[in-house]
């Protein structure tokens, strides 16, 4: 199994290291439920103390997932904006569920 080169951007602000491993560890989990992800980009924003945390998934062909969590701190917004990726995850994988068990 490849691993989905993921990206880790900072803008306006600077994020600790620990938040950094765990921005990537949630993608990596993310990755796993996605069907042939090929890129991820994660953007942490502090606009005025307005913190937000940005994902973004590709998978073929040309679909992309984003999901946006705000909050007063990054490890919040991160959460949130995990949450949100992880229900669209699930959302847009029902229907091949269904249709692998009704083949079997």
């Amino acid at each position: 199994m490849t691993s989905v080169q993921t990206t880790v951007t900072a803008r306006h602000c600077e994020i600790p290291d620990d938040l950094r491993e765990r921005a990537l560890d949630n993608a990596a989990k993310l990755a796993k439920l996605a069907h042939r992800p090929t890129r991820m980009e994660i953007l942490f924003d502090d606009d005025n103390h307005h913190r937000s945390v940005e994902l973004k998934l590709w998978m073929p062909p040309g679909h992309i997932l984003v999901a946006l969590g705000e909050a007063a701190d990054f490890k919040t917004a991160l959460d949130r904006a995990v949450d949100k990726l992880r229900a669209q995850l699930d959302k847009d994988l029902r229907p091949a569920r269904r249709k692998r068990e009704s083949i079997s």
